[in-house]
């Protein structure tokens, strides 16, 4: 008799994890609280997968032999409670489509800050290297849907905390920590170390012969690395410590930055590097550790890394206005993103920020505050803790609660020669659907404004 499977949530891991499900002859339903997008319905139709949406059949869920869950669904929800109760194993679609990946090897990053930039590029790297490569986790395709429909040489996997959460047997061949800062406090009881054991689980389940790459300069990782044995092989890539491993490295030097893995050496001319900022040389870094390791050839590692653009919503140009530099940087959801953000402003900033807060603690943006930024826009509905922790620091404080509101704010504030910086430093569900959402609102919002610029001067 067939294994009963229930698949929680109808987005990119559910479809997947439902149509794998089937694939491998489980009896598979699917349950949405809310609505499934059509182009995921659809799937699920030409997979004969049984589904609902709009609400969930407690007793059919509560009758599974296994669970997998989505990401976005919290431990506090009332079903998963009784779930637990129950002692139904959950797990991520990470851990379900695993078995199946044959003899795919899995490239995986976490890390507050950083993951979708550097999955991206190694991603690039490795397409261009001529390997057959998926990219899933947060970003691309579903993991367990391409395990369902293709077979690759490589996955390159973005994890977050809560996918991270529920895999157990998982385990990643090049596993990469890019930084670990307070994020996501809400759903682990607002105790750090909870979030920081968490983010530690990439490495669960590694061998001798498997590789480990994380920050050097992060002082939460060097803490948590005193109290663990690790069998990987371990690359540090650092700006400012300097660690010695006899399997390899990265290091920031002034203008270049200098990668050895395996006696092969790789140097990169930060001038030529289209992603700037410190914060995009940790993310280079460590993307080029984990091409050597996967044994692309130096060469095309620094022909992909010097054509590769700025991430979407990540420091991304959104425009120009009268000399006014518009950056839209929405993926910036914590306040480590926004610190890197700030660190890379070569030009007086009027920062725009705000939404759902989680917990977080601004403290180490205020010295960059006093330097760059001469106003703030608060866009959400709820500015309270913003106005309160930047009162005195920054001169000009505006309160607003639409996109409109912020943008005309920051429009009429900026002077030629400033940039005008989307940068939340906070969740997006308050006024938006998602970053994604609030990002392409702020450059629509920009390209308008230009293009009325534009027709007013016609017209003159």
């Amino acid at each position: 008799m067939a294994k009963k499977i229930v698949i929680l949530g109808g987005g990119i891991s559910g479809y997947g994890s439902a149509i794998l499900a089937k694939k491998k002859g489980f009896d598979v339903f699917l349950s949405d609280s809310g609505t499934i997008k059509d182009i995921y319905r659809k799937r699920l139709e030409e997979w004969n997968v049984e589904y609902e949406q709009g609400g969930h059949s407690i007793e059919r869920i509560l009758s599974a032999d296994i669970i997998v869950k989505s990401p976005g669904i919290p431990e506090k929800n009332e079903l998963i409670q009784k779930l637990r109760a129950k002692s139904i194993p959950i797990i991520s679609e990470m851990e379900f489509a695993y078995p199946y990946i044959g003899k795919a090897k899995c490239i995986c990053i976490t890390g507050s800050n950083g993951k979708t930039t550097t999955t991206s590029l190694i991603y690039k790297i490795l397409k261009d290297a001529g390997y057959k490569v998926a990219l899933g986790g947060n970003i691309g395709e579903s993991f367990a849907y391409t395990v369902a429909t293709e077979e690759v040489d490589w996955y390159v996997l973005e994890l977050s905390s809560f996918q991270l959460d529920g895999m157990f047997r998982f385990r990643a061949h090049i596993a990469i920590l890019m930084n670990i800062t307070p994020d996501h406090l809400d759903r682990y009881g607002y105790v750090f170390q909870n979030y920081v054991d968490s983010k530690m689980r990439i490495i669960q389940n590694q061998k001798s012969n498997d590789f480990f790459i994380y920050s050097a300069d992060d002082n939460v990782i060097q803490a948590e690395l005193k109290k663990r044995t690790i069998p990987a092989k371990e690359l540090p890539f650092m700006a400012h410590n300097t660690i010695f491993s006899q399997e390899g490295d990265a290091m920031l030097h002034a203008t270049e930055i200098n990668v050895s893995v395996n006696k092969k050496d790789l140097m990169l001319d930060c001038s030529q590097i289209q992603i700037k900022g410190l914060h995009n040389s940790y993310n280079t870094m460590a993307a080029a550790l984990a091409a050597l390791a996967a044994k692309v050839k130096p060469s095309q590692i620094k022909k992909s890394i010097y054509d590769f653009s700025p991430v979407e919503h990540r420091l991304e140009p959104a425009g120009e206005y009268n000399g006014i530099k518009f950056i839209n940087d929405s993926k910036a959801t914590n306040v480590d993103s926004v610190w890197y953000a700030l660190e890379a402003m070569q030009t007086p900033v009027v920062w725009i920020a705000g939404g759902t807060d989680k917990g977080n603690d601004y403290s180490p943006l205020k010295e960059f505050a006093r330097q760059k930024i001469h106003t703030l826009v608060c866009m959400g509905l709820d500015n309270k803790k913003l106005l309160d922790e930047f009162e005195g620091i920054i001169p000009n404080i505006i309160s607003t609660s639409s996109l409109d509101d912020a943008m005309n704010a920051a429009t009429k504030a900026a002077r030629p020669q400033d940039t005008v910086l989307l940068s939340p430093a906070c969740a997006s569900f308050d006024l938006f659907k998602c970053y994604e959402d609030r990002g392409e609102q702020f450059k629509r919002w920009v390209e308008k404004l230009i293009q009325q610029n534009k027709q007013l001067k016609f017209r003159k």
